[in-house]
């Protein structure tokens, strides 16, 4: 399968301007399509690219191949695809997202709470957390985060075949994809009630629990 990527890739400097706009899109679209076959998936776009390749050098157009419509005929591909069946790498995959993710997070914040304090004094040197409520708050961001992902990848899939000019992308990516979540995440944290056993650490703590956390992600990921 990584054969056939480093060969796509190689093959499709041979396109044209016009023929590997069309072109890419179409990967794209079909490449997010998730759960469908890795293997399947890549087989066919390389078939696609083999022939957009013979139309070129006969000069004649992409819509000879794809048609007029091009995300239709894209989604008439998808859908011929096989599924891909749950399995271990999938599993895999996905606890490293969220330790990735948790890793990531809890470092970031012990770093900038550290900072804050020994730098200039302005939060206490220990944070208190609720177990009930750090329970709450966790398993929400995991969801807003899948959904996250789950909304960027429908809108890559939708600016596909689309020319969608720069300002717009990233006035919409902007607001959509970075102040709207932050925006809810900090919501999140500051109307949740606190209920639970407290635990009382340390703010540089929170630096190596992160490492932690991002480690077995790296652990998953080789795993994967």
């Amino acid at each position: 399968m990584e054969s056939l990527i480093v060969e796509n890739n190689e093959k499709r400097r041979l396109l044209n301007k016009e023929n590997k706009k069309i072109y890419e899109d179409m990967l794209m679209y079909v490449r997010l399509s998730y759960n469908k076959s890795v293997a399947e998936t890549e087989e066919v776009l390389m078939e696609l690219l083999d022939h957009l390749l013979i139309l070129q050098q006969e000069g004649r157009v992409a819509s000879e191949l794809f048609g007029d419509n091009p995300k239709q005929y894209a989604n008439e591909i998808v859908g011929e695809l096989p599924q891909k069946m749950l399995s271990k790498k999938m599993i895999m995959q996905f606890f490293m997202g969220v330790f990735y993710f948790l890793g990531v997070a809890i470092f970031l914040n012990g770093l900038v709470s550290t900072v804050c304090h020994y730098g200039f004094g302005l939060p206490e040197s220990n944070q208190t957390y609720y177990v009930g409520t750090l329970a709450i708050n966790t398993l929400l961001s995991l969801g807003i985060a899948f959904i996250l992902v789950y909304a960027v990848i429908r809108y890559i899939c939708w600016a596909c075949f689309k020319d969608v000019t720069k300002i717009f992308e990233l006035l919409f990516t902007g607001i959509v994809f970075g102040a709207l979540p932050f925006g809810i995440f900090l919501a999140l944290f500051y109307f949740m009630p606190s209920f639970g056993p407290p635990i009382t650490i340390e703010l540089y703590w929170l630096i190596l629990i992160g490492i932690c956390f991002y480690l077995l992600g790296s652990l998953f990921k080789r795993k994967a």
